[in-house]
């Protein structure tokens, strides 16, 4: 990761290694915007990866909990993170297509990689008047939705882009 610094300041998606990247700057942007954090929201994130997303949503959230299945990466982004002195991030190692359900329901959610179907587990985990962002699709085409989920439990779907994102694994893992 260390022999991209100078690309960072281009607006491209980086590997960040275990053959995962991080999003071009722009779409993180317009994906965390999409979420319209307030400060008194929970959030959870499907993918930490290298930790950036993770600081945007704890910096304009009141509590993210955040789930890794790579081990290396979620050691490393704790540890980034714990010394930019996050104390509203709950971390988790291990398979996250299927959510938290222990800390269910969210405000929020946000899923950093692409799933062939909206899991329904994370629907079911969005809370009244929640907002997911996820990347829907197969290997070759994906689409950035926007799930809203209103006060009677009604679903609401909006594309906000194409994209290609690296493959949610697990139950829910692009074909």
């Amino acid at each position: 990761m260390d022999s991209n610094k100078d690309l960072a300041k281009f607006d491209q998606a980086l590997p960040i290694g275990f053959e995962q990247t991080i999003s071009q700057p722009s779409l993180v942007l317009e994906m965390t915007l999409a979420l319209d954090l307030q400060p008194e929201l929970k959030v959870l994130e499907l993918g930490t990866g290298s930790g950036f997303q993770t600081a945007l949503l704890a910096a304009f959230s009141g509590s993210v909990f955040t789930i890794e299945r790579i081990g290396e990466l979620h050691h490393r982004a704790k540890e980034r993170l714990a010394q930019m002195d996050f104390r509203n991030i709950h971390f988790k190692l291990g398979d996250g297509s299927e959510g938290w359900p222990e800390h269910a329901p969210f405000d929020r959610i946000m899923v950093t990689a692409a799933a062939s179907e909206v899991p329904k587990e994370l629907l079911e985990q969005l809370g009244e008047d929640g907002k997911m962002v996820i990347p829907v699709g197969n290997a070759f085409s994906q689409e950035l939705r926007l799930i809203e989920k209103d006060a009677s439990g009604k679903i609401y779907t909006t594309l906000l882009n194409e994209v290609l994102f690296v493959p949610l694994k697990g139950k829910y893992e692009r074909q």
